[in-house]
């Protein structure tokens, strides 16, 4: 790949780092491709989600970004956003129509194993205790994850 579309790449994901709704939406308008995904996976809504960026999550899924994608690890933007109770963050993506039982673990998992209880009321899923997911169950118990 070309080193100037490289360093590009490079920097949209920055805009999506740091929060830069306004730029960032501007390089989508212009035919960036909302779900653009870097080497792990991420896309940019993922890394918004990530780093609070309500902001720019609502841009990105403005301009359609998916919010099902989900990286090379089974994360998704909402599952990045409970883990850093990003209350905002949470609320856009649910809006959108994210689902909290997707990924893995999924950010209903999340919350629970972290025992976040505000972000288990914002997924609708009450208080409902701390609880590791089970590939974490499996590999807590068995010293490695399931199937190895």
């Amino acid at each position: 790949m070309d080193e100037d579309v490289l360093a590009l790449a490079r920097q949209l994901f920055d805009l999506a780092r740091e929060g830069d709704a306004e730029q960032l939406a501007a390089y989508v308008d212009a035919g960036v491709p909302p779900d653009l995904t870097n080497d792990k996976g991420d896309t940019l809504l993922v890394l918004a989600a990530y780093h609070q960026h309500e902001d720019v999550v609502r841009a990105l899924l403005a301009r359609g970004a998916d919010h099902a994608r989900v990286n090379d690890r089974g994360q998704t933007a909402l599952g990045s956003a409970v883990f850093r109770q990003s209350a905002g963050t949470v609320r856009a993506l649910l809006e959108a129509g994210a689902d909290p039982d997707l990924g893995g673990p999924s950010a209903v998992e999340l919350a629970r194993f972290f025992d976040l209880p505000e972000m288990l009321a914002l997924l609708g899923r009450g208080s409902g205790g701390a609880r590791r997911p089970a590939a974490v169950r499996a590999r807590d118990d068995q010293g490695q994850p399931e199937g190895a």
